[in-house]
């Protein structure tokens, strides 16, 4: 067999692989693997990826054939890629387009590429129940209303349906975007912020419309968002993560486009607009008085003819809206997501309801153009004091998760952080309210939470922006969009458990583009050998495979 011990990875038989994490090759390596697998482990010298079949359907969406995996693999791997490990990567990748939904006359079909295909799966019960008749060897004959049941009940059955039934035409509503900002500054999208939408909209062909768009925090994806409203030129529903996001929307879309004030609802718990392009929260969407009642506001999806949906932050699409969005799949639909990462491993809901991964920009590619701010990330292990250690040997590992996230030594870093980089635009970002509260206090610096009042929240970031303040204390809606382009320090004083996404989100809060020398820092700050230093490894993942490397500081 052959072998190159040169090379840094070893593929398995389970599609995992090894991979070493000094070598050489790795970093050129992993620039490969992260467009068909994911990052699962990174311990110090040996990082692990995953390749599975959501992994390559969604590089298979994105244009990248498997001739190109099997030679990323052949190319970087220590011994030769088995034929088994080949034939079952082929096997996979061919699942994708052998089912699709078209549409004719009115009429919607699924249909099979092969016979023995679309035998066996019609004897499925809870595909067939979803079937009106036999229309051919490998036609069926289905109702629309269905669309979306269907493609969500095969790709759990390990077959991605590639939806090509076309979309209803929504009301027409001309969106041109301006040469210059109502600000008067000169606006153009960006290269790689036109190809994203270009690869969206795919000429408003079938082969397009629905999907997910995957660019980094700060890199633009409203712009992305309002360039594919300019090609479809069609009312739109937006669904956003809050308030201060809608508002923001409301705000990109007056400053870059021509549409106008009246033209441009927001659909909140304090107000209730529905104009041809409409803003709205999951939350008010997804609103209802307790869990037996019906959800409140679903006649918003109704209320106009849509003919572009966009949900933004889509890897925080709520549940309760993946049944929506199901009875969705005659409108246009874009997803917009920094990592599509979910924990909640709903990914496959994402991918058959919104749409397959249409464009995915590196971060790392983004920020060596400038685009993006250069981040250095720091992992500052702190020991417990020494009444605090005896609590956490004797607690459960939730107990232990919050003695070590609350470890009140963090305070002496946080401080010899703040020195480091005064001058600075500095971000303090935690989970637990009460530990926010006293470093907010003992700091006297303002503090942003959800129950902060929108009124204040605005005048907080609008002070801050305006560096009338330069340090503030944010809780958990750090982790979702709020445009403090000029934050250029975050320091994390704890977070929930391992969320990759959460890590992801954090560190996009303060990647905007910065005057100068275009330098972020982000620092997490882990008490030593606790279950924190254990999740912090795990938060960490995405942000490895995008190619960030954390400097570890013992405090």
């Amino acid at each position: 067999m052959q072998f190159n011990p040169e090379n840094p990875l070893i593929v398995q038989k389970d599609m995992s692989v090894l991979a070493e994490a000094g070598n050489r090759f790795y970093a050129e390596a992993r620039s490969e693997l992260v467009r068909f697998s994911e990052l699962t482990k990174t311990p110090e010298h040996i990082h692990t990826f995953q390749i599975t079949p959501l992994s390559i359907w969604n590089a298979c969406s994105n244009g990248i054939n498997i001739e190109s995996i099997i030679d990323t693999l052949s190319r970087f791997s220590k011994m030769a890629v088995s034929e088994a490990i080949v034939s079952e990567l082929n096997e996979i990748y061919d699942r994708y387009g052998k089912i699709r939904l078209t549409q004719s006359i009115g009429k919607y079909y699924l249909t099979f590429t092969e016979l023995k295909l679309a035998q066996k799966i019609s004897k499925l019960p809870q595909i067939w129940e979803l079937i009106i008749k036999r229309d051919g060897p490998r036609t069926y004959l289905i109702d629309e209303s269905f669309r979306g049941e269907l493609k969500q009940r095969l790709i759990r059955l390990g077959y991605p349906v590639e939806d090509h039934a076309g979309y209803r035409k929504g009301n027409p509503l001309k969106v041109d975007l301006r040469d210059t900002t109502l600000g008067g500054f000169p606006f153009h999208v960006r290269d790689y912020q036109s190809k994203a939408a270009d690869q969206f909209y795919a000429d408003g062909t079938v082969e397009g419309g629905s999907g997910v768009v995957v660019l980094p925090c700060g890199a633009g994806k409203t712009i992305v968002g309002t360039k594919i409203m300019s090609l479809v030129n069609e009312s739109t529903l937006i669904l956003t993560t809050s308030t201060t996001a809608v508002k923001q929307w409301k705000n990109e879309l007056r400053d870059k486009t021509q549409l106008t004030e009246d033209q441009i609802g927001e659909y909140t718990a304090a107000t209730k607009q529905i104009k041809p392009v409409t803003v709205a929260t999951y939350s008010i969407v997804t609103h209802r008085t307790n869990s037996k009642k019906e959800f409140r506001h679903l006649e918003l999806f109704d209320s106009q003819n849509w003919g572009l949906i966009i949900y933004d932050e889509v890897h925080m699409l709520p549940a309760p809206v993946f049944k929506f969005s199901a009875a969705l799949q005659s409108r246009r639909r874009l997803g917009l997501t920094a990592t599509l990462v979910r924990e909640d491993k709903k990914e496959d809901e994402v991918f058959a309801l919104v749409g397959p991964k249409k464009a995915d920009v590196p971060w790392r590619e983004l920020e060596s153009q400038g685009w993006i701010a250069s981040a250095e990330c720091t992992e500052i292990r702190i020991p417990l004091e020494e009444k605090a250690e005896w609590r956490y040997i004797d607690s459960d590992k939730r107990t232990r998760f919050n003695i070590s996230s609350k470890n009140v030594n963090k305070s002496f870093v946080v401080n010899d952080l703040l020195k480091k980089h005064r001058g600075e635009q500095i971000l303090i970002i935690g989970m637990f309210l009460d530990q926010l509260n006293e470093i907010a206090s003992v700091l006297r610096v303002p503090l942003i939470t959800g129950e902060t009042p929108n009124d204040k929240r605005e005048e907080l970031f609008k002070a801050f922006r305006e560096r009338d303040i330069s340090v503030m204390v944010v809780s958990k809606i750090a982790n979702f969009a709020i445009d403090l382009p000029d934050a250029s320090v975050a320091i994390q004083i704890s977070g929930t458990f391992g969320s990759r996404q959460e890590e992801a989100q954090r560190l996009g809060r303060i990647l905007r583009p910065k005057s100068g020398r275009n330098q972020a820092h982000f620092y997490t700050l882990v008490s030593k050998d606790t279950v924190e230093q254990e999740f912090s490894l795990r938060r960490q993942m995405f942000l490895c495979e995008q190619g960030y490397q954390y400097s570890i500081i013992d405090y």
